[in-house]
């Protein structure tokens, strides 16, 4: 493109291009995430069940097998390049202008200033960070800290942060949105890169974060244009169901933790489940628990019974639910596994102190976190991140004396 220097028509035409640069980016993903895109990733039939909307609340995700590259489907957010190219100017013509570095025209910054701002461009603090040898900083953002899930999964990210000599400052949410979005802000002037769970969509994400390099810890890859680490809830439900038929049971119902008018992977992998096995099932097997808590768990277990008393077994959201869940039935004269078999998921140390030991799917907490890290230094180095089944936790049942 040519550019007469001071003139405002060409000042014009850039932000002209820039616009239509974004506008063209925008539309090759709604594009690439319709349902066209959804459809032609085919799943592999041992591993993969079904494909799920993009949704702040959705959490886990099955690997597909031969996943689409990040440029089909996740957004890739700006870079120094694509400054340099649509401006005009050499990345180091760029660099100065950004960090206001005084070697440099000021129409030409101005120039540089108003491309990089329609193109939503922020240097990258991690990148700055290597240059000068200096501390990287990573934001953790979690839900809940009194959860003992969490504390696990930090103590991965923690592990793997200070093999690399990076510092990690933790953020607990308390599952508020409002709480969340001040550590985005936060964070995103004084961190290098973020990890986390996050209730808010990508679009609120992105707006306040900007181009700092995240990954979204328990949604699927394809799930978000950030890099991601899910959890297989399918393929971990799936063996729990199993030894419970192979047990005998028939009446399988679910303390579930996620809303009821939200998508919710768990769920849907016991009911995908239970519905393999022909077993009888409908909205009057689940039921929601309050909260993620054993006194969330003691009050959805009498809800369950109430509604269904025929019921033999009971698979709970987590561990802490199931520990509640076994609580009522004794309160209920039920004896546990004989009169009410209990399964729940995490595996949390927790179910092996309690009496009868807990049966549950264990998830390697401290490898999620680990896999967070490695994904936030690919992003950050220009790498791809981590795809299939490389980015995926899978659960492995731990057979217990509680079912």
């Amino acid at each position: 493109m040519a550019w007469r220097r001071g003139s405002r028509g060409g000042r014009d035409e850039v932000a002209a291009a820039a616009r239509r640069t974004v506008r063209q980016r925008r539309n090759r993903t709604t594009g690439r995430r319709s349902g066209n895109f959804l459809a032609r990733q085919a799943p592999t039939p041992a591993t993969v069940h079904s494909v799920w909307a993009d949704n702040a609340d959705n959490q886990e995700r099955e690997p597909r097998a031969g996943q689409a590259p990040r440029g089909d489907g996740i957004r890739r957010r700006a870079t120094i390049h694509d400054v340099a190219q649509l401006a005009g100017v050499s990345r180091q013509t760029v660099s100065r202008a950004v960090n206001d570095k005084g070697e440099i025209d000021p129409a030409t910054k101005e120039r540089v200033l108003e491309v990089a701002r329609l193109l939503d461009y922020r240097p990258s603090r991690f990148a700055r960070g290597l240059v000068r040898k200096g501390a990287v900083t990573a934001g953790l953002v979690l839900p809940d800290l009194m959860n003992p899930f969490f504390p696990e999964v930090a103590a991965g990210v923690l592990e793997a942060a200070e093999e690399r000599g990076w510092q990690v400052v933790v953020w607990d949410s308390r599952t508020d949105e409002n709480r969340e979005l001040q550590a985005l802000d936060k964070f995103s002037h004084q961190a290098d890169a973020v990890v986390g769970y996050f209730k808010n969509p990508d679009d609120v994400l992105a707006t306040h974060l900007g181009g700092v390099p995240t990954v979204v810890l328990e949604r699927g890859p394809h799930q978000t244009r950030f890099g991601a680490v899910g959890i297989d809830a399918a393929a971990g439900v799936a063996q729990g169901i199993a030894h419970l038929v192979r047990a005998g049971h028939r009446r399988i119902g679910m303390l579930d933790g996620d809303r009821i008018d939200a998508p919710a992977p768990r769920r849907e992998a016991f009911l995908a489940a239970v519905r393999q096995h022909g077993l009888p099932v409908d909205g009057s097997w689940v039921v929601p628990s309050p909260e993620h808590s054993v006194a969330g768990g003691e009050a959805a277990m009498a809800q369950l019974l109430d509604a269904r008393p025929e019921l033999t077994a009971a698979f709970g959201f987590n561990d802490l639910i199931a520990v509640g869940a076994m609580r009522t039935a004794r309160r209920r004269g039920l004896r546990v596994p004989d009169d009410l078999a209990v399964l729940g998921f995490d595996g949390l140390a927790l179910g092996e102190l309690v009496e009868p030991a807990l049966t549950t799917l264990h998830i390697d907490k401290r490898r999620l976190g680990r896999l967070a890290v490695e994904q936030v230094a690919r992003l950050s180095t220009g790498q791809e991140p981590l795809t299939g089944a490389d980015a995926w936790v899978i659960p492995q049942l731990v057979v217990r004396a509680s079912a």
